[in-house]
């Protein structure tokens, strides 16, 4: 991604959704920016039809969503909602599915999201987001190096974790691969069954410390 974003004395910074985005459609505002307060990002889909917004739930998050350019269709929580450029779509239940489709060419929605009366925690996903297509190019190395230089980014890096056993166990180092796994499964001990089925890790499962730690 390039930088375009200028920063100033006074302690604002400008960018353009357009130059933020990338070739997927996502554009991480709150990464680029810096953003500390809540979750920003924007997603455009260049043809009518294509998938903006993934089915999904939040843990804790409400969320606002923005049609900033162009036009789609939002589903929440069964619902289907006509949103034409100009839309706001809160959706301040966590636990409400939503997703949402492009109506028309060039469709960009903003989607800011946060916590209510908690402090705003970035989240792990955003690496990950970047690391998934670069396992499935079988490029572990550079993955792994994402991974490593964003560990201190987030409060809670177990899925960092997790994703850097993956690599490891690729690239066929099984004690750093079980380390990670064993420090993510110690964040998050729901983990262990995951990393139990996982085709990433199947070269570490005849490892008594891999039944161990999943069993």
């Amino acid at each position: 991604m390039r930088p375009i974003y200028s920063t100033d004395a006074t302690g604002y910074r400008t960018a353009h959704v357009r130059d933020l985005t990338r070739a997927d459609g996502w554009a991480p505002i709150r990464r680029s920016l810096g953003i500390r307060s809540f979750g920003a990002n924007a997603w455009t889909a260049a043809k009518a039809g294509e998938e903006l917004i993934l089915e999904h739930v939040e843990l804790s998050h409400e969320e606002l969503y923005i049609v900033i350019e162009g036009h789609a269709t939002f589903t929440v929580d069964g619902e289907v909602i006509d949103a034409p450029a100009g839309s706001l779509v809160l959706v301040s239940d966590p636990g409400v599915v939503r997703s949402a489709v492009s109506s028309a060419p060039h469709t960009v929605v903003l989607t800011i999201g946060a916590e209510p009366g908690a402090a705003f925690e970035p989240n792990a996903w955003e690496t990950n987001r970047e690391v998934i297509p670069l396992f499935e190019q079988r490029r572990y190395a550079e993955g792994k190096q994402l991974l490593l230089a964003a560990l201190d980014d987030y409060a809670d890096p177990s899925y960092l974790l997790y994703n850097l056993a993956c690599a490891d166990a690729h690239l066929g180092d099984a004690d750093e691969a079980l380390e990670y796994l064993r420090r993510a499964i110690d964040i998050r001990p729901e983990l262990g069954p995951l990393a139990a089925e996982d085709e990433d890790l199947v070269s570490l499962r005849r490892d008594p410390r891999f039944v161990l730690l999943t069993g």
